[in-house]
């Protein structure tokens, strides 16, 4: 099994659309960390606003598209050849990109953030397409380990973007860099692009709708009876809620619970979406490359008990104010946080097998002139259990919870979503 989930790699039905969205989810994360690098060291100071308020206002101007686009992204990817699409998209995000860097070269938060903007709205228009276009390129024995690699090549570009955009905007003539390499990337997955193979058109007299309200429920009444898709999506939702309150927290919960410095939470990030790519590459082996949730259940509960197991060693006193910062290298070092470093890594390995399978389900149970729209309406509900996560934290921390007490609440709640999924 191991052997043909990797020859995918070797195919033109599966390669450059792998690339593509790859060198997207890198570009993405990139600019995001070199913007939020730049308004906090920089940018917060010279316009004069909070960076805390311009770091959150940032992460909302980019999931802002999902809510805008994804009805219009949905009619698009069945109205067109979805690998044209994807071309159009990936040139868009060169226009774009060199926005981003006259927007660094004039040091201009705010070219900046309509930058931003634009980058989630091509992502929101490409997401359809991606997710989409697997079914028409591989047989459905195939869909388990084509989705496996894209989750693993989606979390790899998550942590090589975020680290690489955090660790060179700073540096001397920084804004030049990565300005000049996002723009590169950008024409780089343009070309991948132009080798994804063409589809047929699903709906070629789709009339597209720019009607966000009433398309988006429409979308939603049609997908609402297909019971297992609708579960699908809901449980794919929780599964990013979930890992957005971890990723949110790891700074925060490095720096005052555990006393050590942004070493060892860009650490944690390693970790986690290490854990994730090989959770995801593991479920072809498990699954034999059936198309079933069978196992999503198990990992649910594996999510839940390392959560658990998460607060039990973490749960101790704040660190005093006058106590020195460790880095990684000692941290990691002692004995007593091996079972730290272990339930985050159990956390995001169960979170691998328990995603993919249920984006597979998604493809495969819906018709086929559906799954743009199951595609659309799960970004849509990603965003909103996302925004819901940060709102969430934050009450909680606002009334007095402790970060390993959030830690907490995610594993009685990820284990009634897992008898929920038992349900389908």
């Amino acid at each position: 099994m191991a052997k043909s989930q990797f020859s995918l790699l070797l195919t033109r039905r599966f390669m450059p659309m792998f690339l593509t969205q790859f060198l997207g989810a890198f570009n993405d994360n990139f600019f995001k960390s070199a913007l939020m690098m730049l308004i906090t060291y920089k940018l917060g100071d010279a316009a004069g606003i909070d960076s805390r308020i311009l770091v959150n206002a940032a992460a909302g101007i980019f999931i802002l598209p999902f809510f805008i686009f994804a009805p219009t992204a949905s009619d698009l990817a069945d109205k067109y050849d979805r690998s044209d699409l994807m071309r159009w998209v990936k040139f868009a995000e060169i226009v774009i990109m060199a926005g981003a860097a006259l927007g660094f070269w004039l040091n201009n938060v705010w070219l900046l953030m309509a930058v931003l903007f634009l980058m989630g709205s091509q992502s929101a228009f490409f997401s359809p397409a991606k997710y989409s276009i697997l079914p028409q390129h591989l047989n459905e024995d195939e869909l388990i380990a084509g989705n496996g690699l894209i989750q693993m090549g989606t979390y790899l570009a998550i942590l090589t973007g975020t680290i690489a955009g955090g660790l060179m905007i700073l540096k001397e003539n920084g804004i030049f860099w990565v300005g000049g390499l996002a723009v590169t990337i950008a024409f780089s997955g343009w070309v991948s692009s132009m080798l994804i193979p063409p589809t047929k058109p699903i709906n070629p007299n789709l009339k597209v709708s720019f009607n966000i309200v009433s398309r988006t429920a429409a979308m939603f009444k049609d997908i609402y009876p297909m019971r297992k898709v609708f579960g699908s999506m809901l449980a794919i939702s929780w599964f990013w809620l979930v890992g957005s309150v971890f990723l949110a927290q790891f700074p925060t919960y490095s720096r005052l619970i555990l006393g050590t410095d942004e070493s060892v939470a860009t650490s944690f990030l390693a970790i986690f979406s290490c854990g994730i790519g090989l959770g995801s590459m593991a479920c072809n082996a498990i699954l034999k490359s059936k198309v079933t949730t069978k196992y999503v259940p198990a990992a649910a509960y594996g999510i839940a008990i390392a959560s658990i197991l998460l607060w039990l060693v973490s749960d101790r006193p704040p660190v005093a104010e006058n106590t020195p910062i460790i880095g990684a290298l000692e941290f990691f070092s002692k004995p007593e946080n091996f079972m730290i470093t272990f339930c985050l890594f159990a956390i995001a390995f169960c979170g691998g097998l328990y995603i993919v399978p249920l984006y597979a389900v998604m493809q495969t149970k819906a018709p086929e002139e559906k799954v743009s729209s199951v595609i659309a309406c799960s970004n849509i509900s990603d965003s909103i259990f996302m925004a819901v996560a940060a709102l969430g934290a934050g009450v909680l921390i606002s009334w007095g919870i402790t970060i390993p007490q959030l830690f907490l609440t995610m594993g009685p709640s990820t284990f009634i979503v897992g008898l929920l999924v038992s349900m389908l």
